[in-house]
């Protein structure tokens, strides 16, 4: 196939135009920056965010799974946000919501319908976008397997100590967990249940060893006693990621729930 033919089918896979590297906002000398990337079509499409993973302290926007989304007339906007070694908790939901009240300013000017906006994000992105939801900063949630309780995260012996002094959780807030447990709650979504949260689809393996799957479990009680819609997803036999979250039943359960709350909802 020659370069532009090649060129031609790549667009129309991935959607229409993409924009990278757009500050959403300034923190200091530090630029926070996301990319957007946009369907064929006309609009205003309907939004969804992006939050990657990696144990608050590494990740990278650019590695979004739900780039797919675009085939399906979505928008999605992929955010950085600044990292456990830069900033403490709780800079990075702060950034999260600078970068959602900035998709929602800026949303005319690419052609997206901010009215409701949903987000999305696996691992430290699962729990970031929970506190999103539940802080009522977006109108649908989609976490993968991303912590609840920090506290009780050593209740199922794994592959990590999430209670020593440098593990991701104690970073996250600047001190052994079990010794800052005032900031843990703060950095907990279950502080912030109640009734008026937004739909919620969570999807997790049984045979994580990071985050075990009792931390979904955690939330999903919460939320259902709170009387928020909510579908839990425990994938036998799957990990902290991997191809079962990519497979063709799940991503059709991601768009199945975008469709229902954030498309045709009114």
């Amino acid at each position: 196939m020659k370069l532009a033919g090649l060129l031609l089918a790549l667009a129309a896979v991935c959607g229409g135009q993409t924009h990278t590297g757009l500050t959403y906002a300034k923190v200091g000398d530090r630029e926070l920056k996301l990319d957007l990337y946009l369907p064929s079509g006309n609009g205003p499409h309907p939004l969804l965010v992006w939050v990657h993973g990696g144990a608050w302290r590494a990740g990278d926007r650019a590695q979004t799974p739900a780039r797919f989304l675009t085939q399906h007339g979505y928008a999605v906007a992929s955010i950085s946000y600044r990292l456990s070694q830069v900033a403490q908790y709780p800079a990075q939901i702060d950034d999260c919501k600078a970068a959602v009240k900035w998709l929602r300013d800026h949303g005319s000017e690419y052609k997206l319908n901010t009215r409701r906006i949903a987000a999305w994000g696996s691992s430290a992105g699962g729990h970031l976008v929970a506190l999103l939801g539940v802080m009522s900063q977006v109108d649908a949630v989609i976490d993968f397997f991303g912590p609840t309780d920090f506290l009780r995260m050593n209740d199922v012996k794994g592959a990590m100590d999430h209670d020593a002094p440098h593990s991701p959780e104690s970073q996250l807030v600047g001190g052994p967990i079990q010794q800052n447990q005032d900031k843990v709650a703060k950095a907990s979504p279950l502080t912030y249940v109640n009734k008026g949260d937004p739909p919620f689809l969570i999807v997790h393996g049984d045979a994580d060893p990071l985050v075990h799957f009792t931390q979904s479990q955690f939330l999903d009680k919460a939320l259902r006693a709170a009387g928020v819609p909510v579908e839990l997803v425990i994938l036998p036999g799957a990990g902290h990621g991997g191809p079962a979250f990519n497979a063709p039943e799940i991503r059709q359960k991601v768009v199945q729930f975008l469709d229902r709350n954030i498309r045709d909802a009114r």
